[in-house]
């Protein structure tokens, strides 16, 4: 029964893959010059890049289905794996790290309980770490779907994933 569920899942996230790759290229046109726009409205929609979705941009740009993973895989904005509904990058650059932002990382990997890179079990979270958010006077800083969360510490990191649970809107920091 879980073999047949899950080919089942496959089937509906590859016919939606199909559609929306359908609609990005109607869009924006089956240019390889489009390459980054479609990925990028692909993943908008999706909120990650399924090999169906890569299969089928490699055959509508008549592009092969390796340059298309290649660009995928290259920026590190795309994710071929599915992500939580809140990406929480923590930011690790110069300005950051003397400012205690690794330890903010591992305060939130025990909180999440995930590592970087993983999504919570129910779906919530996806903890990242990035080099620089360009928000170094606010530092360190932590970003949840644009939304910009500065002058962190650890008290305030292990508080925001409830905080963003119970607020369940985007861009609110108290």
């Amino acid at each position: 029964m879980a073999v047949e569920q899950a080919i089942q899942e496959t089937k509906l996230v590859a016919d939606e893959a199909v559609r929306v790759v359908d609609d990005a290229v109607a869009n924006l046109g089956a240019s390889a010059d489009q390459l980054i726009a479609i990925l990028q409205q692909v993943q908008r929609t999706m909120g990650y890049l399924p090999r169906a979705a890569l299969r089928r941009i490699a055959e509508a740009l008549d592009m092969p289905f390796m340059q298309v993973f290649q660009v995928a895989t290259f920026y590190k904005a795309f994710s071929l794996e599915p992500r939580g509904r809140r990406v929480i990058s923590v930011c690790t650059g110069t300005a950051c790290h003397v400012r205690q932002s690794p330890l903010i990382l591992e305060a939130l990997e025990r909180k999440l309980g995930i590592e970087v890179g993983q999504t919570t079990d129910d779906g919530e979270f996806t903890l990242l770490k990035v080099g620089c958010l360009g928000a170094c006077a606010l530092g360190p800083v932590i970003d949840v779907n644009g939304a910009v969360f500065g002058q962190m510490t650890v008290a305030k990191a292990e508080k925001l994933p409830d905080q963003l649970l119970k607020e369940d809107h985007r861009g609110t920091q108290k």
